[in-house]
């Protein structure tokens, strides 16, 4: 082995997704995320298109790519770097969310002899990071893979690329040891395509949330019917669904 390589880590990664995960989407983030990308006086009206427009834009961009942002820098001169700074940068978190007690557990329970805790977020790592320190949580991640806005053609989940991106930068070759939580069954299914072994879907039944700037009502899942894909609505199920890498 080239001495530049460091020798892969035997154990498995688990992946958690930050936003409306180890967050419940009660806290209305996404909501207040969609009108300053598309409401009246936000990112999409400031470059001249009215609400309407705006709005369908939001969605088309969110649909297509799996990030409204990633649309807005392949179709319009954008500095990615300003709309992180007026829109996840705005964000008033500490007012939205608080530390829970119980998910710091259930992160201090993970078995850190068989598995590596990361973060993988579409967002970008200021907001990422902001997110775990008001979640009492920086000290239980690890690693964090984000989107590199400062990239001319940065990825985002469900692309193919970044989580091959996140594997490398993580040291992990076999994607069969890669846990992975997320609220968006798009991302889970391309993990899962890419042969990521543990999946679950992260799925808040009766709530609302906002996709690509359209409000959405979360209601019983029928088609969860993914081979190997597990569906559950709390974080504390985990120790349930992956009983070997908790502490007994």
């Amino acid at each position: 082995m080239s001495p530049d390589i460091p020798e892969e880590d035997p154990r498995s990664v688990i992946w958690f997704d930050i936003d409306n995960t180890l967050y419940s989407a009660s806290t209305k983030i996404s909501q207040v995320m969609g009108q300053r990308i598309h409401g009246s006086a936000a990112y999409f009206v400031s470059l001249g298109l009215d609400k309407d427009k705006a709005s369908e834009l939001h969605l088309t961009y969110y649909t297509q790519y799996g990030l409204a942002l990633r649309g807005l820098t392949r179709h319009h001169e954008i500095d990615p770097m300003d709309f992180d700074q007026k829109c996840d940068g705005t964000l008033p978190l500490d007012d939205l969310i608080k530390p829970d007690p119980k998910l710091r557990k259930l992160f201090q329970d993970l078995d850190r002899s068989k598995v590596r805790v990361w973060a993988l977020t579409n967002a970008y790592k200021n907001h990422a990071r902001r997110v775990l320190k008001i979640l009492d949580l920086e000290d239980q991640i690890e690693g964090l893979v984000y989107c590199d806005y400062q990239q001319t053609d940065f990825t985002c989940k469900p692309e193919p690329e970044y989580y091959q991106n996140a594997m490398k930068q993580a040291n992990i070759s076999d994607p069969s040891k890669c846990y992975f939580v997320d609220d968006s069954r798009l991302n889970i299914t391309s993990a899962k395509q890419l042969g990521w072994g543990h999946c679950v879907h992260f799925y808040e039944v009766g709530l609302e949330t906002v996709e690509g700037g359209k409000l959405k009502k979360l209601t019983r899942d029928t088609n969860n019917s993914d081979p190997g894909v597990t569906q559950i609505s709390d974080l504390e199920e985990l120790r349930t669904v992956w009983p070997d890498i908790f502490i007994k």
